[in-house]
């Protein structure tokens, strides 16, 4: 009975100790081979220095630390901004007394619609969009089924009557020089003429 309760315990302590152990295994192997070191920031003088060199004259690249940069403010560009007046037409943004000004109201030239406008009515609804599909010829099989070569993109569909060609457009009648087709999803028959180029 001891010896169960005993095998139990360094189970559990062992799978505890294993994955913690891989853990530490792992930052050390990935500090070891070049990860990332938060020892200590610096900075580069300039953006020359910071790029590694290459070839025989390979050199560590000159780092400063962020104490030896140069802290001085510029008086003279300080100055030239400071004396910068602001000329705008409407109210002063900096300053909170300034109240905003009154812009007179713009009166029209004219009306922007006029009465021949007015009377206009439109004549229906736009023109259905003609059907994307190029009819370029008919097979007939030997038990008289015709069937219809057509054309959409670099897309070739062969369609006998009551087939629906890429998901949208249903063949109606297949006559000799053209081919009846509908677009389901706006309900337009159009007759597509045989393109012969």
């Amino acid at each position: 009975m001891k010896m169960g309760s005993e095998n139990k315990r360094n189970r559990l302590i062992a799978a505890i100790l294993v994955p913690l152990a891989m853990s530490m295994v792992a930052y050390e192997l990935s500090s070891f081979l070049g990860g990332p070191d938060t020892s200590a920031p610096v900075t580069a003088a300039n953006p020359a220095a910071a790029r590694p060199a290459t070839g025989a004259s390979a050199k560590k690249p000159e780092v400063v630390a962020a104490a030896q940069l140069d802290p001085t403010l510029h008086m003279g560009a300080m100055e030239s901004a400071e004396s910068l007046v602001y000329s705008g037409t409407g109210r002063n943004i900096f300053s909170m007394d300034s109240a905003p000004v009154e812009m007179a109201m713009v009166k029209p030239i004219a009306s922007a619609r006029t009465a021949q406008d007015a009377a206009v009515v439109p004549a229906g609804p736009p023109p259905l969009p003609p059907i994307d599909l190029k009819f370029f010829g008919t097979e007939t099989r030997e038990n008289g089924v015709k069937r219809a070569f057509l054309l959409h993109g670099e897309d070739v569909f062969i369609a006998a009557p009551g087939d629906i060609v890429d998901r949208r457009y249903k063949v109606l009648n297949i006559l000799a020089n053209g081919v009846q087709v509908q677009d389901m999803a706006t309900n337009n028959t159009q007759t597509l003429p045989m393109r012969t180029n």
